[in-house]
Formats: C-alpha cells, sequence, structure tokens
C-alpha cells in the first residue's frame, strides 16, 4: 500500500506507522486534521514527499471537518488549518508547498462549499499521484548513474516509506536492481532515530537488494578503502545554488566522499527545490526533543550519565561545492547549479 492514502470509503486519512517499524506494520487512521499535524511532528510520517502529501491531505481533512455553511468560513477554517499544519517540521519545504498548492484551488471558487471540498480532496490526490509519477522519472534518470557492480552508500530513508510511493534516492536504487544490475547498499544506520536501520533495510529486504548496515562513523572508513562507488542521498529542502539540506550526518557523508574522490548525489524532487534561498545558510534546521538522543541504550542499560543533556539537531547542509550532481525528474542538473536548478524546475 501507499505510505498515505485517503480511504474514499471511510472519508478518512490512513498512514503507515513509520515509528513502529520494522517490528510492527501498522497503519494509523486519522480524521482531524490536527491529529494530521502532531503525526507529521511525531513522525508517524516523515520523509519531504510523504510530509507533503500527507498536509495535502491534511487541508482536504479540515474542509470536510469544517462546518461552514457558506464558502467564506470555509476559507477562514481552512486558513487555521494552513496555519497549523505549516507549523509542523520547519525544514521540509514540501509541506508548505503542498498546503500552498492547495490553497491556491479555493482563490477563485464560488461554486459552493461541498463544490470546495471535493476540489481540495481532488487536488490532494493529484499531488499524491504525481509524486508516484515523478519519483519514477527520478529513479529512471539516477538508475543512469549506477553500473552493475556497484556498491553504494545511502543515508537515512528516502525510499517508498518517504514519500508517497516508490521513492527518492533509494527509489534510483531500486531501478537499478530492477534493470538487472548487481548492486550492493551500504546503509548508513542515521541516528538518532535510526531511520536507515530500521526503515531503509526493512525496504531493501522487501526488494531483495542485498545490503549491510554499518554506523554511520564507519562511512568514511569505507569510502577511503575503495569498497563504494557512489553515494545516494535525499533532501528535504535545497537551495538556489544547489546547498541541500538532508538528514544529520549528511554533510559529514559528503565530506568523507568529496576528500575520496566519490560521486555524491542527492536526488530530488523539483518541488524540493526552493529557488527562494539563495544557499542554505538560508534553510531552518529544525531541533528535535533531546530525548531522541537520551534514549539511546547499550545492552538494555542508558547509553549517558544521569542528568547528561543532548542536542539533536535534525537536519545539517551540505554545501553545493561537495555535490556531483542532483538528480531531479527532469535530469540530472549539474554545477552551476545556479543555472542548472533553475532550468530543472522550469521543466
Amino acid at each position: 500500500m501507499r505510505t498515505v492514502a485517503w480511504n474514499y470509503d471511510t472519508h478518512k486519512l490512513q498512514m503507515i506507522d513509520q515509528r513502529l517499524l520494522p517490528g510492527t506494520f501498522e497503519v494509523a487512521v486519522f480524521d482531524d486534521y490536527r491529529a494530521v499535524a502532531q503525526a507529521i511532528t511525531d513522525m508517524v510520517v516523515r520523509g519531504a514527499p510523504a510530509i507533503g502529501a500527507t498536509a495535502a491531505f491534511g487541508m482536504a481533512l479540515a474542509a470536510q471537518q469544517s462546518k461552514a455553511r457558506d464558502v467564506s468560513a470555509l476559507l477562514r477554517d481552512l486558513k487555521i488549518a494552513s496555519d497549523v499544519l505549516k507549523q509542523a517540521r520547519p525544514t521540509a519545504v514540501n509541506l508548505a508547498w503542498a498546503i500552498d498548492r492547495i490553497s491556491e484551488r479555493t482563490i477563485d471558487l464560488d461554486s459552493g462549499v461541498d463544490a470546495v471540498k471535493e476540489t481540495l480532496l481532488a487536488e490532494a490526490q493529484r499531488i499524491a499521484d504525481e509524486d508516484v509519477e515523478i519519483n519514477q522519472r527520478m529513479a529512471r534518470h539516477g538508475a543512469e548513474l549506477i553500473e552493475d557492480g556497484d556498491t553504494i552508500i545511502h543515508h537515512c530513508n528516502t525510499g517508498a516509506l518517504a514519500t508517497v510511493d516508490w521513492g527518492t534516492a533509494l527509489g534510483v536504487i531500486r531501478m537499478a536492481h530492477e534493470q538487472g544490475k548487481k548492486i550492493h547498499v551500504l546503509v548508513d544506520e542515521t541516528r538518532p532515530r535510526l531511520q536507515g536501520s530500521r526503515l531503509t533495510a526493512w525496504e531493501l529486504t522487501q526488494y531483495g537488494i542485498p545490503f549491510d548496515i554499518i554506523s554511520d562513523n564507519a562511512a568514511g572508513y569505507f569510502l577511503s578503502s575503495g569498497a563504494v562507488q557512489k553515494c545516494f542521498v535525499g533532501s528535504d529542502r535545497t537551495a538556489a545554488n544547489g546547498d541541500v539540506a538532508n538528514k544529520i550526518g549528511t554533510y559529514m557523508l559528503a565530506l568523507a566522499a568529496h576528500d575520496n574522490g566519490i560521486p555524491f548525489y542527492p536526488v530530488v524532487p523539483t518541488s524540493t527545490v526552493d529557488l527562494t534561498l539563495k544557499t542554505g545558510a538560508e534553510i531552518p534546521i529544525e531541533e528535535r526533543n533531546p530525548s531522541e538522543v537520551l534514549s539511546l541504550t547499550f545492552q538494555g542499560l542508558a547509553a549517558h550519565p544521569e542528568g547528561a543533556s543532548a542536542r539533536n539537531p535534525a537536519f545539517d547542509v551540505t554545501p553545493a561545492r561537495l555535490v556531483t550532481g542532483i538528480v531531479t525528474e527532469n535530469g540530472i542538473a549539474y554545477p552551476p547549479f545556479e543555472t542548472s536548478l533553475a532550468k530543472m524546475v522550469k521543466g
């Protein structure tokens, strides 16, 4: 099933609860947009494209929940919902992009409350369907970069679970595998939430792609030893100059790849490219609850002394100088990114 989907029988939103994987596969059901916003914050759903589609369906759910009897009142309710949903996670640009796209569909509507509700749901569904098609286009472009026999390092989770379906960077790897290329993946654990060892390894198991899990701080060893041919990662927001904000640890991976001459490719739908930001220095970086770090254990015991504090940034920014190329649904952008990315966004 899709990571996030509207149930047309129950008129509720369904999401795979990613907090429970790989041990338990469970579908969470939502009938309140406020609960959807909380689910985004709590990472029931995560990954920029999946967050965008979820937010779009959250707006459709808000319209359905509204008791408004005229369009003006409905639009006021939708503005409140928009503000709540946009606060769920600040770094992933797809969240605001999807909400703004949904909101634009209401500007010229004067055909009644029911028509507005139907229009918003249809637009949310369109965003979800487009995401799958865009991911497959990116996968075909990116798979051209992978050669038979390659070993690839992958950070975080960028597969079907991070999107509506198929995936971005992991979608590229999946496409190469389905093309018959013999590949091997080194899966960064991706601390502190372990999206690599929990989610990416689970997906690779489903696809039958060979892999090994490595600790994040082992990546440099493998890159320097000649064991790796490519690095593929995702992006939650990419600036106009090609600076890439992605899961914490991506910057260190890019530095090690650059130092060892290993190509480093973010896989980025153009909806994640934010041309309003000149550089990655303008990208807001979410800092999450320190408990995510302090809850880690070793052999069943706390992995820190009592009373310890922690810092927990969720993302870092990889400067464009470390990026070999950026895979989009419209092709692969190469430096200078100020020019090539703008062309990709325009299609």
